[in-house]
């Protein structure tokens, strides 16, 4: 297993220290670093229809000038890109490879919620995908291969370049961090800092992203809620209106009134909590859902238990959480499921996306409740048996 070694770092000095404030980079952060997929093995995903693919290449003319190409999978072959300038990028790798999903374990620091997905990149000799910047949190775990790597501070005056309508860079910046990575390296990225990282041999990246929705997106998700379940129709009520010499205008109280109803809505914690709940476990890529052909009855479900040797295993990259009040609700990709005193750790096993010994869920299943959802969740799909 691929584990991380702080060094004289910790997680606590990270988070403080450098979470959303300045770049790190971290040499053998993973001695004898093992690539969990290999680049023949990405490139497979690569050609399947529902996996978000896509090659990005540079070429230079003789004037020295760059001109780039983005090409969306699924691919069929590569040998058009050459042998050099192009790099292949694989969104949510961690949702069809479970060595992928392990390199998560690593950053359980940080809760489960702000994961979105790893992202792995195979790049040729001079391959990259130009100088850009990110709204999120980024590590960089450097697989197989060298790559140069500069990030820079977050500078206002950097200018927005699209030499690509797919491709979004920025100008050239000044870099305070400028290093080649080796394998096993761990370079950390917070948001908006322009980086870019151009490969010196094949190599593979590792690029574990964390999610951070926008006020745009939350806001959105909420009202879509409300409208979904025919909530919070109430009018705005003013019965304690006092005349008003100038109608013509919209007053500060009136203002205040107005911000406070539609606050109101939020105020209600087991609505927002729903809405949060599902909101966050919605996956943005596929899954390899593994629903049952016929549903999982109770007896068959003592059957499972029965064999040793079954393990039930959660699906890979699928996203869970646990609110614990105002009532403890287990939220597992999009879904939610009411827990009580009796099921509160069971749920919390669940959701931590493990794998349970048939030895372990029958520690839970001897409360009819328990049995009742693991059974839910194994018919959903959401964990299956190995």
């Amino acid at each position: 297993m691929n584990t991380l070694n702080w060094g004289e770092l910790t997680p606590e000095k990270f988070l403080k220290e450098y979470w959303q404030k300045k770049p790190l980079i971290i040499k053998g952060a993973f001695s004898n670093f093992q690539d969990p997929i290999s680049a023949d093995e990405l490139a497979g995903l690569a050609m399947e229809p529902e996996i978000q693919s896509r090659i990005i290449a540079k070429t230079t003319n003789a004037d020295h000038k760059t001109s780039w190409q983005v090409t969306h999978g699924p691919f069929e072959q590569f040998d058009q890109f050459g042998e050099s300038g192009w790099t292949l990028l694989v969104q949510a790798v961690n949702n069809f490879s479970a060595n992928s999903q392990l390199l998560l374990d690593n950053f359980k620091f940080v809760p489960s919620w702000r994961v979105d997905d790893v992202m792995v990149s195979f790049s040729t000799p001079n391959g990259g995908v130009g100088a850009h910047l990110d709204q999120y949190d980024v590590f960089i775990i450097q697989g197989e291969g060298k790559r140069h790597w500069q990030v820079g501070a977050p500078d206002p005056s950097l200018k927005q370049l699209l030499p690509h309508e797919d491709l979004k860079q920025v100008s050239d910046f000044t870099p305070i961090v400028d290093e080649i990575t080796e394998p096993g390296d761990l370079l950390y990225i917070p948001p908006n800092h322009p980086h870019n990282g151009i490969a010196i041999d094949n190599s593979l990246n590792y690029s574990v992203g964390f999610q951070a929705p926008n006020n745009q997106e939350l806001f959105s998700g909420f009202a879509d809620k409300l409208l979904d379940d025919d909530i919070a129709t109430q009018r705005f009520n003013d019965v304690n209106r006092k005349i008003t010499h100038s109608p013509e205008l919209l007053s500060a109280e009136d203002i205040g009134q107005l911000k406070l109803f539609m606050q109101s809505a939020f105020d209600n914690q087991e609505l927002f909590n729903q809405f949060i709940g599902r909101y966050l476990t919605q996956s943005h890529h596929p899954l390899e859902m593994l629903i049952p052909i016929e549903p999982i009855t109770d007896e068959q479900l003592d059957d499972i238990l029965a064999e040793d040797e079954n393990l039930l295993v959660a699906v890979s990259g699928i996203k869970a959480l646990i609110i614990e009040e105002p009532s403890p609700t287990l939220f597992i990709s999009g879904e939610a499921f009411e827990l009580d005193e009796n099921t509160i750790e069971f749920g919390k096993a669940i959701a931590k996306e493990k794998s349970l010994t048939t030895n372990q869920a029958k520690s839970f299943t001897d409360c009819l409740k328990n049995r009742q959802l693991l059974t839910n969740v194994l018919n959903k799909g959401f964990w299956y048996i190995e």
